[in-house]
């Protein structure tokens, strides 16, 4: 795998274009189309000069073939210590021009803009990821999310791209990473080739382009020579939109979205797991609502701390815990006697062997709907003939990740084969038991 980082050397050579004098010779790179079944087209921009130029001909091809396509402008265009340049000025002309530019490629398009400062991505990624992820929602299967490239050289456009790979795992979405700077960067033989697919675009769509990359451009050149007043497209850059298609990166190592492991690392009991009423009183409700005294070998994913865990181990010959967090682990070895934690990102990874329960606690809604439903064909099939599976979930609005506790009972009642036999639902929380075999016993006499 090439490291783009590491393989791309910038030249002294001058403009992009010069370097790339001809780009269809020099690039070794697939076809894309867009991916089959889907409905709607989400570009992320760090700031309000870059879309048109990278995937303004993918915008345009989106709205012909019927996709709903959407902008977000992370930052709102203004260049914080520019000494050349108003920034209040700055913001609504650019803002307003990216908008002209969209809707001559795409007439139905929408912009939205989260109006972040330039500069300042970075510091918001988490929100960014929020506001991404609440934009596609469960539509991440039918949904392509363009961003730029993650290692593109530029703070604000590595962040939008890290923070939308990191929406597209939680939803499901298709991801296509852009270049800007790559061309500036780079000579054509250290290029990221493996990585790098090009999108043929029609004629009259480059031609739509190239009318609307003027237009969206506020600042061709640099402003100044001062701190502040440096261009967002460099010198060459009209010349290189012109002369390619456009350019995407594919099949990058996928990003580790460790939001729940730096929560662990700033509080060593994020959740108050043992000096909450809700949740020790949770943890009372589930082990009175297992139907069975005692069990062979448990499983508990998501274990967190090892709060639940502590109590399931009375109830199980053997108890396994799974959590992906390095830290939650870490504290649940140390507080878990007798009982196997294993550091373990499911569904993709999964404890050999069968198990009498499986526990799923406040955890369902940290996967993507796809990761979710494949967590139930793995949990169902590791089953034993009368094993029983056992979800509880918050029942209120959880932010950043596209599902919330209702949904994911919802998908797990629509995903598994076994009816459920007890449910319990309160203000807080809802609980229920699924297993192939009855609960029922007669009362003893």
């Amino acid at each position: 795998m090439v490291t783009p980082g590491a393989a791309s050397t910038p030249s002294a050579s001058g403009a992009p274009a010069d370097r790339w004098s001809d780009p269809r010779e020099g690039l070794r790179a697939g076809r894309l189309a867009l991916p089959g079944g889907a409905t709607r087209l989400v570009v992320v921009a760090a700031h309000p000069d870059e879309a048109t130029p990278a995937a303004g001909g993918l915008m345009a091809v989106a709205a012909r073939a019927g996709l709903e396509v959407v902008v977000v402008l992370l930052t709102d265009g203004s260049r914080p210590g520019s000494p050349t340049v108003d920034p209040e000025e700055e913001r609504s002309g650019r803002a307003e021009k990216s908008g002209r530019a969209l809707h001559a490629l795409a007439a139905a398009g929408t912009l939205q803009q989260l109006g972040l400062a330039d500069g300042s991505v970075a510091d918001h990624e988490e929100a960014v990821v929020t506001a991404v992820v609440d934009l596609v929602g469960e539509e991440g299967r039918h949904t392509l999310l363009v961003a730029p490239w993650r290692d593109d050289g530029v703070a604000d456009h590595d962040a939008a791209g890290r923070a939308a790979a990191v929406a597209a795992r939680r939803t499901d979405a298709t991801l296509w990473e852009y270049p800007v700077r790559l061309w500036n960067r780079c000579d054509p033989e250290t290029a990221p080739w493996p990585h790098l697919h090009v999108l043929p675009l029609p004629e009259d769509v480059r031609e739509s382009k190239r009318a609307a990359v003027p237009g969206n451009r506020t600042q061709p050149a640099s402003l100044s020579d001062e701190a502040g007043g440096s261009a967002v497209l460099r010198d060459g850059m009209p010349e290189h939109v012109d002369a390619l298609d456009e350019a995407f990166l594919l099949g990058l190592e996928p990003v580790r979205d460790d939001s729940l492991e730096r929560l662990h690392d700033s509080d060593a009991d994020p959740w108050h797991v043992r000096s909450s009423w809700y949740e020790q009183r949770k943890r009372l409700v589930t082990l009175a609502a297992l139907p069975h005294p005692r069990y062979g070998r448990g499983l508990e994913v998501g274990g967190s701390v090892g709060a639940l865990a502590a109590d399931l181990a009375g109830r199980c010959d053997e108890l396994v815990v799974v959590d992906e967090s390095a830290a939650a682990t870490a504290a649940a070895r140390a507080s878990l006697d007798g009982v196997c934690v294993l550091r373990a990102s499911v569904p993709e990874e999964w404890p050999d062997g069968d198990f009498d329960l499986v526990v799923v606690s406040e955890v369902g809604y940290f996967l993507s709907p796809e990761r979710l439903r494949r967590l139930v064909a793995r949990a169902e099939a590791s089953l034993s003939d009368d094993g029983v599976v056992v979800l509880c979930h918050w029942r209120h609005p959880v932010r950043g990740w596209p599902l919330d506790g209702a949904r994911v009972h919802e998908i797990w009642r629509e995903e598994s084969g076994l009816p459920v036999v007890a449910t319990h639902v309160e203000a807080d929380f809802r609980l229920e038991v699924l297993t192939r075999t009855s609960v029922h016993r007669a009362r003893p006499e």
